[in-house]
């Protein structure tokens, strides 16, 4: 799904310039895209161009970019901690093309910048997709605690894997660590309070969207049963979905989700 009509836009941030796609529409709710990592402003799969397309057709104009030193944009990556900067461009961009409300759509430590930094950026909501809630930039060679209890659980369920239990079939070296990293309770983490403290600054409506099976999603209901961010905001989960929503059932129901909190507002 292409876009009927874009707009290229070079935005000044910080000495650099920032690489963006507009997606005008006649709403006047904008919606600021936020990508996760290194990702560039197309997304996995050209997701992020779907989902602003997506967003467009409903009426909604659209902005995404790529950060400083990511992409084609100019400077010195400074990481999702300290992108505050160039969101701040970018939103402004957004508003400058007509966007009366703006809301922050974020993946992965996307996600988790626009809740650190929602008192600074002023939108009018955010919508999370599987936020970063880990102290590392990246993934550790064990995933999180939860992670790690759901695929047991659904081993547990399978009559191939208890075979292969019996059979010697499975690496136990492997298992013990699993089962080690279990029995230990993971430290606090304090990025999970930074996105606590930025949502409860928000005045703004919040959604999570989260994948079902995925690793970061999984850490966030973990924290989220805990109370770790308070009364945690409305989720919705899109079953079987991997972190990026690739598959295209997986995306349409992500992009339905999205709509339908669009339209709420």
């Amino acid at each position: 799904m292409a876009p009927a009509l874009t707009r290229p836009l070079a935005i000044p941030c910080a000495g650099a310039t920032l690489a963006a796609t507009l997606h005008p529409a006649d709403g006047a709710t904008g919606v600021l895209i936020v990508t996760g990592g290194v990702q560039t402003r197309w997304g996995a799969h050209r997701g992020l161009l779907d989902l602003a397309a997506g967003l467009a057709e409903a009426g909604h104009p659209v902005l995404r970019f790529d950060r400083r030193g990511v992409g084609d944009s100019s400077g010195d990556d400074p990481g999702y901690r300290d992108s505050l900067p160039d969101m701040l461009a970018a939103r402004d961009a957004l508003r400058a093309a007509g966007a009366a409300r703006i809301v922050g759509w974020g993946l992965c430590d996307g996600a988790a910048a626009l809740a650190i930094h929602s008192a600074d950026l002023a939108l009018d909501g955010l919508i999370l997709a599987n936020p970063w809630t880990r102290d590392a930039d990246t993934a550790a060679d064990l995933p999180p605690p939860a992670a790690i209890a759901a695929r047991y659980r659904n081993r547990m369920r399978d009559p191939a894997a208890w075979r292969r239990l019996l059979s010697g079939g499975v690496n136990l070296r492997k298992l013990a660590g699993g089962l080690v990293r279990l029995a230990a309770a993971e430290p606090p983490s304090a990025t999970a309070a930074q996105i606590a403290a930025g949502l409860a600054a928000a005045e703004a409506p919040v959604l999570v969207l989260l994948s079902a099976q995925d690793a970061t999603a999984l850490a966030w209901r973990a924290l989220a049963d805990t109370g770790a961010f308070g009364s945690p905001p409305p989720v919705a989960v899109i079953e079987g979905a991997g972190h990026t929503f690739a598959r295209r059932e997986d995306h349409a129901a992500m992009l339905a989700a999205c709509r339908d909190f669009l339209a709420r507002l």
